[in-house]
C-alpha cells in the first residue's frame, strides 16, 4: 500500500494562485524550512520528511487551529488505493479464467485438475479485489467522501475453466477458449476478465493478446520475415516438452531467419531489437482497459510454476508497479510489464510446490510506449 502527505488537504490549500493568499509564506515564516520544500509538502511530491521538519509542520497546524495535537502526526498521512486493484475492483462484473488439466486417458471430469501455482496465483488476486492490495480498512476508516468510492467491490465473481493444451484434441481447446472469449465480449456492462496462467495452460490468453493487437488467434506468426512484423511485441517461446500450440503470441522462432534457442519470454525493445527477459524466472502483467465501454481485459503469467508463485508476491507487495498504464490514447489503456526474478540459488525441495511465501527480487520493466503505439494505432 502507499501513503500520501495531506497537508494540503487539512490547510484547504489550493493550487489555484489567486485563491492561496500567503500560505507558503506563512509556514516558511513559521516553520523556519525551505520554500521549494514546503511547495513539495503541499503537492504531496516529497519522497521522505525528516522527523524535525515533520515537527514543526505539526506544530503550525497545532498552533494555527487545523489539527489537534492528538490527532497528529497521524492526521498528515493517508493511504491511498493502489490503481492497479482498483482498476479491477471498481468493476461490476469479475470473471477469472483457467485451465484445466486431466490425467492421461481419463475422461471423467472428478479427476480434472489446476496446477497448484495458478490456484496461488488466484488466491492473490481474490484478495487484491476484496482489500485493494491490504489499504482498504484503512481507507474505510477515513472519514471522507471518497471512502466510499475506494470500498467499491464487483457486484458478481464468475469462475471459468477451458482445457489446458495437451490435454484434448487441439480444436477441443481452441473452440472451447473461442467460446468462453465470445461470451465475455457479448455480455454488455463494466466488466473485468482475468486470464491466469500462459497460454501453455489457458489458451483463452491468445485471445486476449490476439484481440488487442490485431492478430489472428491461434495461428503461428512464427514464420514471418522479421520479429518487428509480428503482431505481438512479446513472445513465448515454447520449451520442447510443451504442447505447442499456434500462436500469435508464442511459438519456436521470432521469425523465418531469427532463432530463439532459449525458451522463455521475449520482448521488443524501443530501439526494435528483441531482448531475452529469462525462463523459470520470468512472468509477465498485461492488461487492456476500454474506458468507453467498461471492459478490462487481463493476463498474469509465469513462463514457471516458480515464476507463477513469485508473482503472486509481487503483486501482493509491489502492485504500484503495473500503474500507469503503459500506452494511453483516447479511451484505450494498455499496461504491459515483463517480469524477471533472480534465479534460485537453494537446491530445490520436494516441499517447495507447497509453499505461498517464495521470495525473489523483481525487475519489473514496462514495455516501451512506441513498441506499443506501433501495434495499437492505426
Amino acid at each position: 500500500m502507499r501513503y500520501e502527505f495531506r497537508l494540503a488537504e487539512l490547510l484547504g490549500h489550493t493550487p489555484d494562485r489567486r485563491k492561496r493568499p500567503g500560505t507558503i509564506k506563512a509556514i516558511v515564516e513559521y516553520t523556519g524550512l525551505d520554500r521549494h520544500q514546503v511547495a513539495s509538502l503541499l503537492k504531496n511530491q516529497v519522497k521522505f520528511i525528516p522527523l524535525e521538519a515533520l515537527s514543526r509542520i505539526c506544530d503550525y497546524l497545532v498552533e494555527h487551529g487545523y489539527a489537534t495535537a492528538d490527532s497528529l502526526p497521524g492526521a498528515l498521512f493517508a493511504v491511498k488505493p493502489e490503481k492497479f486493484w482498483e482498476l479491477l475492483a471498481r468493476r461490476k462484473k469479475l470473471e477469472i479464467c483457467m485451465g484445466v488439466r486431466r490425467p492421461d486417458g481419463d475422461v471423467t471430469p472428478e479427476n480434472a485438475w489446476i496446477v497448484a501455482s495458478d490456484a496461488v496465483l488466484m488466491g492473490e488476486v481474490l484478495n487484491g479485489v476484496s482489500t485493494l492490495g491490504g489499504a482498504e480498512k484503512l481507507i474505510r476508516d477515513r472519514d471522507d467522501q471518497d471512502a466510499a468510492r475506494y470500498s467499491s467491490h464487483p457486484e458478481m465473481l464468475k469462475q471459468t475453466l477451458v482445457w489446458s493444451p495437451g490435454n484434448v484434441p487441439l480444436e477441443q481447446v481452441v473452440a472451447r477458449s473461442q467460446a468462453v472469449y465470445d461470451a465475455f465480449a457479448s455480455n454488455t456492462g463494466d466488466k473485468a476478465l482475468v486470464c491466469l496462467g500462459s497460454v501453455k495452460s489457458n489458451p483463452v490468453v491468445e485471445n486476449v493478446i490476439a484481440d488487442t493487437f490485431h492478430a489472428t488467434p491461434f495461428q503461428s506468426e512464427d514464420d514471418v520475415e522479421k520479429a518487428a512484423d509480428r503482431h505481438c511485441p512479446f513472445f513465448l517461446r515454447y520449451r520442447d516438452i510443451d504442447p505447442h500450440l499456434p500462436c500469435a503470441s508464442a511459438g519456436l522462432r521470432l521469425s523465418k531467419t531469427e532463432t530463439v534457442d532459449e525458451p522463455g519470454i521475449y520482448y521488443e525493445q524501443a530501439d526494435g531489437s528483441w531482448a531475452y527477459a529469462g525462463g523459470q524466472d520470468a512472468a509477465l502483467v498485461f492488461y487492456v482497459y476500454r474506458e468507453s465501454s467498461g471492459r478490462l481485459e487481463m493476463v498474469l503469467s509465469g513462463f514457471s510454476g516458480r515464476a507463477t508463485r513469485l508473482l503472486a508476491r509481487t503483486l501482493a507487495n509491489r502492485s504500484e508497479a503495473f500503474w500507469p498504464p503503459t500506452f494511453q490514447k483516447n479511451y484505450l489503456q494498455v499496461g504491459a510489464y515483463i517480469v524477471q526474478y533472480q534465479a534460485a540459488n537453494e537446491a530445490a525441495s520436494p516441499d517447495d510446490i507447497l509453499r505461498t511465501d517464495v521470495i525473489g527480487n523483481p525487475t519489473i520493466i514496462p514495455l516501451a510506449e512506441e513498441v506499443l503505439a506501433r501495434r495499437l494505432e492505426p
